[in-house]
């Protein structure tokens, strides 16, 4: 898997990050750079986190499914990004809430990043190299969720339906890439 994919991967896998970043920074009255900060810290710590602990599992039964393994992970990020696109087009509004207390953050954290745990058992069946997928994903995540609560905090919710909506097509394309390559159609 080159550069680019891992970064659209962690592009599309921020995107619910990012939708609960702006809304965190909505619901704030001043934002601040240590308030944007533990945003991104949380978010992009579990984003690093769990596919880690995917690919661990993924690991597990990599000798036993390897033939069908490419099916596997173009139906995993096709449901991921389904999912994605569905949450952004249903019309239930989220309650902003400005809380960063360690429960309410681990919650949203854990929320946020069940993706990325399908993603992890994904990259043990491409034998993805983990370590850096992992931080690089975190990162990305921790950029654009601290960004997102100072989006939130000046220009309100317009962009967080969109943005999941964008994350959910690339994983969905990333899907269908990956397996097109393993039919043999794309080089």
């Amino acid at each position: 898997m080159g550069l680019i994919e891992l970064f659209l991967i962690a592009v599309g896998l921020s995107m619910d990050a990012f939708a609960v970043s702006v809304c965190k920074g909505l619901a704030m009255p001043k934002c601040t750079f240590k308030k944007a900060a533990i945003v991104g810290l949380w978010f992009g710590g579990f984003q690093a986190l769990m596919p880690a602990i995917g690919y661990i599992l993924g690991a597990q039964f990599q000798e036993a499914i390897a033939s069908i393994d490419h099916w596997i992970a173009f139906v995993l990020l096709a449901l991921i990004g389904g999912n994605m696109i569905h949450e952004a087009l249903d019309n239930d509004e989220e309650e902003a809430d400005a809380s960063l207390d360690v429960k309410t953050m681990f919650l949203l954290a854990v929320a946020t990043s069940i993706d990325a745990l399908a993603i992890g058992i994904t990259f043990a069946f491409l034998k993805v190299s983990i370590i850096p997928a992992v931080c690089f994903i975190g990162i990305v995540t921790f950029i654009i969720s601290f960004a997102g609560v100072k989006i939130g905090n000046v220009f309100g919710a317009r962009y967080k339906n969109k943005a999941e909506i964008v994350g959910g097509v690339i994983l969905i394309l990333l899907g269908l890439k990956i397996l097109l390559e393993h039919l043999g159609f794309l080089g």
